[in-house]
């Protein structure tokens, strides 16, 4: 039984991260929170209902967080454009991309994925891939 409990947990941590795959910060915490809370309230209760439980109040908290940073992100850079932030092109060389404005190569090897960077010569924001 414990092993069975064990694998829907797992199955459900490994479905909220693939499904996380949403750009907005709202979307990230949503999907890690009920991760954990599948995985916290699994393990204490040792029974799925407390999984379930765990995952919808993980769910509900991590929106909350993702949508704070999301403001705090709309305060710092301004609102995304329409279709979001253009992604840089890998320039060849590790930790290095092109800009998708200007074509210029940055060194992004301190920029987490999915992180932000201001084009010097445009002004303009975009994403490391």
């Amino acid at each position: 039984m414990n092993r069975k409990i064990f694998t829907i947990i797992l199955l459900t941590a490994l479905s909220s991260f693939v499904l996380s795959s949403c750009e907005t910060p709202v979307g990230q915490g949503a999907g890690i929170g009920a991760a954990t809370g599948a995985i916290i309230g699994g393990a204490a209760t040792g029974h799925v209902r407390g999984a379930a439980i765990g995952a919808a109040a993980g769910a509900a908290a991590g929106a909350l967080v993702g949508a704070a940073v999301e403001e705090d992100q709309a305060v710092r850079y301004g609102p995304p454009p329409p279709g979001g932030f253009p992604f840089a092109r890998w320039a060849g060389t590790p930790g290095f991309y092109y800009s998708p404005y200007t074509g210029r190569a940055y060194d992004l090897r301190g920029v987490p994925p999915g992180g932000l960077t201001r084009d010097v010569d445009t002004g303009q924001l975009f994403r490391k891939p």
